[in-house]
């Protein structure tokens, strides 16, 4: 266990702890509750409720579990099909709730694991926690996602997303009505200073640009085809949000809570729909296509009855 000692920040004013320790230190809420009912979290020196409130300036003591091993562990994902497979590639209908692969703090599944008990080998290249991976998707976010099998492939893979010629298709429920119905977002995205688990527009911060049409329009929201030219994290969900019109169930960025428990979404309504690129090997231009999960499913049809 490792000793950290946090302050809490404006913006977690009034939520509570386990909620807030999960936020600060990227541990699941769960994890952060039975971390407070073990005795892991103090504050102010004393030992703490999961469900009390905290306010700006209070002190919380953590004693952060040691982070579990970088490789990835072979765990079955119900829901989580295969797409395509040849030596070079795999490309997975992610379901939400799975993480691209393992990282400190998170304890859910990854899509990683989830290949090795598939018995599909992935490429060795990249840090040991993420081999093979060429582009990540949030837990949140559901829909097609690739993985490179082989070194070559990875290589060419990487360059590929780094140099935006991966055509990438999202669906997005946002909150009103997008104005003017089509357009460019070009905001740069870093860090959110002082919440290390979110991101913000920050001038200076990387180029980051999002283009996007509206497909329907509904009481309250509307469904939107985006394509972002760049990939940074959040980055869909942030411009979104800094428009005024943030992704329907994300609470993180600003969505309506009333709006996400009538719709029954616990997660952000944005989805993969579509990557097309070249082949690594062959050159062959290829597209991929995932279809909607049912919360998301459940959630329009909500909204169109409405």
């Amino acid at each position: 266990m490792s000793l950290r000692m946090l302050p809490v920040p404006e913006g977690l004013a009034g939520e509570r702890v386990d909620v807030a320790v999960a936020r600060m230190t990227g541990l699941s809420r769960s994890r952060a509750g039975e971390l407070c009912i073990s005795g892991g979290v103090l504050l102010h020196g004393a030992p703490v409720a999961k469900s009390e409130r905290l306010t700006v300036g209070s002190l919380l003591e953590i004693d952060l579990p040691e982070p579990r091993p970088a490789e990835p562990v072979a765990t079955p994902v119900e829901g989580m099909g295969i797409l395509y497979e040849d030596d070079d590639i795999v490309v997975v209908d992610k379901p939400p709730g799975v993480a691209a692969h393992p990282s400190m703090g998170w304890e859910g599944p990854d899509v990683l694991g989830a290949l090795a008990a598939m018995k599909v080998r992935v490429a060795t290249s990249g840090a040991a926690e993420r081999q093979g991976i060429v582009s990540r998707l949030d837990v949140g976010t559901s829909g097609v996602m690739i993985v490179a099998k082989g070194e070559r492939a990875y290589s060419v893979l990487k360059r590929a997303f780094r140099d935006h010629t991966v055509d990438k298709v999202y669906h997005a429920l946002v909150q009103g009505h997008l104005d003017p119905s089509w357009g460019t977002i070009d905001a740069p995205i870093g860090r959110h200073p002082g919440r290390e688990w979110k991101m913000a527009i920050i001038d200076g911060a990387r180029e980051s640009i999002t283009h996007y049409d509206v497909m329907e329009v509904m009481p309250g929201a509307c469904l939107a085809q985006v394509r972002p030219e760049t990939g940074r994290t959040h980055q869909i969900r942030v411009h979104m949000a800094a428009v005024g019109h943030p992704c329907v169930g994300d609470t993180t960025y600003g969505a309506d809570p009333a709006l996400s428990a009538r719709t029954g979404l616990t997660r952000q309504w944005l989805h993969a729909r579509e990557l097309g690129l070249a082949h690594p090997t062959t050159g062959e231009w290829m597209v991929f296509t995932s279809d909607y999960p049912q919360d998301l499913r459940h959630a329009l049809d909500i909204l169109r009855l409405t």
